[in-house]
């Protein structure tokens, strides 16, 4: 793929010539102001990195409690997977679902499908079924509310302690940390850059 490939503005529908950018730099869609790519020379990579960083982040906040709440000599410490259960005892199993699926289950695949396509093209290899994996981080982006998540308990964390001592656990700093990383990990990965590094591999493989 070279810089007189013809693009398509996903806003729009304009048709541009693809240029040349300095690193650091983006192009934007004459038209509407669309953003259409940036050059991003470690992009890739570093969201790899955050993608890597995000998933033991992950496991360390859904295996460690997140709060221990002591009242009237009773303690009783909840993890992630403790809300969406309790819903379903509560009665109300539509909900649990949407905590369930927005806070872990979307979560868990955006990582999983970044370091999915990323990692093999860091080795210079193309990842099977790359095409479905791409689609699954863009559906999947929109579902992952680990910030909300984080706000919700925040607020909550702040009611409780009118009624009891609510003691923050490891998984509460790993949230934090999370919400920042997968962040960084969507912010650094520029389909524009992926797709360039597709056609890279597969020149280097000879398959095109």
């Amino acid at each position: 793929m070279g810089f007189n490939e013809i693009l398509v503005c996903d806003q729009c529908d304009l048709l541009l010539d693809e240029i040349p950018l300095e690193p650091g730099g983006k192009a934007a869609c004459s038209r509407c102001g669309n953003i259409l790519y940036r050059n991003k020379p470690n992009g890739l990579r570093l969201s790899l990195m955050f993608s890597l960083t995000g998933a033991a982040l992950f496991l360390v906040s859904n295996y460690f409690p997140i709060v221990t709440i002591d009242s009237n000599g009773l303690s009783n410490s909840t993890t992630l997977l403790d809300a969406p259960y309790r819903l379903v005892h509560d009665g109300i199993p539509s909900i649990a679902a949407l905590v369930f699926a927005t806070t872990f289950l979307m979560p868990a695949l955006e990582i999983l499908a970044l370091i999915y396509l990323l990692f093999p093209l860091s080795l210079g290899r193309l990842p099977p079924g790359f095409s479905y994996a791409f689609r699954l981080v863009h559906f999947v982006k929109p579902w992952s509310m680990i910030e909300v998540f984080m706000l919700g308990l925040l607020v909550t964390i702040t009611k409780l302690n009118a009624f009891a001592s609510v003691v923050p656990d490891i998984a509460l700093g790993s949230f934090v940390f999370l919400m920042f990383t997968v962040t960084a990990a969507a912010a650094n990965f520029d389909p524009h850059s992926f797709w360039k590094q597709i056609e890279i591999v597969k020149a280097s493989q000879g398959k095109i």
